[in-house]
């Protein structure tokens, strides 16, 4: 599946998932619901998946943990804050960087409309798998 394809369906769970609640609810909460809303369309989805840190060939377990991983390929990071920041974006800049994805979806439910808390974000640094 080509990566406008995916996302467009990621983006279409976390509609449906907002829709439901509306802002105000924790992230854990909207996290939650997203993973299985997007297990039931059939996606390959991990949960707060561990993300190390390799440094000097040596494999170091930091506490990084990406929300969601969808089909080994999209990480999906999601708030529920007052406003996004340039912080959050660092955040999934480098979680793509370090899981060597190539896009991420930064989300923020705690918004009356979804689409403005969407942030559409590439890994500068991905590098195609060998085959």
């Amino acid at each position: 599946m080509e990566d406008n394809k995916r996302t467009e369906q990621i983006i279409g769970c976390e509609i449906k998932v907002h829709r439901s609640f509306g802002p105000g609810l924790l992230e854990s909460a909207y996290q939650e619901c997203l993973f299985y809303e997007l297990q039931k369309t059939g996606l390959f989805v991990e949960k707060e998946k561990a993300l190390p840190l390799i440094y000097e060939a040596v494999k170091l377990d930091c506490g990084y943990r990406i929300d969601l991983m969808v089909e080994k390929q999209v990480v999906v990071e999601v708030k529920s804050v007052e406003a996004l920041n340039d912080v959050h974006t660092a955040q999934v800049l480098t979680y793509l960087k370090l899981s060597n994805c190539r896009i991420g979806l930064l989300i923020n439910f705690n918004v009356t409309q979804l689409t403005t808390g969407i942030k559409r974000l590439y890994n500068k640094y991905y590098l195609e798998p060998l085959s």
